[in-house]
């Protein structure tokens, strides 16, 4: 006769070996090792619109920070274009810089910029479209005084950096 704090101890083991099903493994179907990341293009007008910000060569930053994050993760290899097993094609849609918070005053104090872009992922091999998301974006805050201050362009960054990891994460996630 097995006495109960035996058992107890391995049902225990068993969880613990078994463990939770969790995973941080790519859902990525095996045929697809390589990705090329097309050039993006800027289809942004700046003169109109209620933006009045202009960031030189935000297509190419948003296009180095994609890759980037390719290669932090792991999953996909950066490729050429003739032999990668997926492509990323991409157009700079939307830079928006919206007031969050405005003092009695009427002074800024937060701003939120969104970096908007529509994205493809194409399987040149199936010659099919895999997902399209028109309305692709990155965001970051940020206060423009204070102890929590930083300028801009750090904002900037932080919303390419953010619509990276959306991108790479839609692409190795959604399958």
């Amino acid at each position: 006769m097995i006495k109960l704090n035996s058992v107890k101890w391995l049902v225990i083991l068993i969880i613990l070996v078994a463990g939770c099903g969790y995973s941080t493994g790519s859902l990525l179907p095996s045929k697809y090792r390589t990705i090329n990341i097309e050039p993006f293009k800027n289809k942004v007008s700046f003169a109109q619109g209620h933006s009045n910000t202009y960031i030189p060569l935000l297509e190419v930053k948003a296009r180095d920070a994609i890759a980037n994050r390719f290669l932090f993760d792991g999953h996909l290899r950066i490729g050429d274009a003739q032999t990668a097993d997926l492509v990323l094609k991409g157009e700079l849609t939307g830079l928006e810089r919206q007031e969050l918070r405005v003092t009695e005053n009427q002074d800024v104090q937060e701003f939120r910029i969104n970096i908007i872009m529509d994205l493809t992922l194409w399987d040149p091999v199936d010659q099919k479209e895999v997902w399209h998301e028109p309305s692709f974006a990155g965001e970051a805050t940020y206060f423009v005084s204070g102890p929590l201050a930083k300028s801009e362009s750090a904002a900037v960054v932080e919303a390419l950096d953010d619509l990276a990891r959306r991108a790479v994460e839609r692409t190795l996630e959604d399958w």
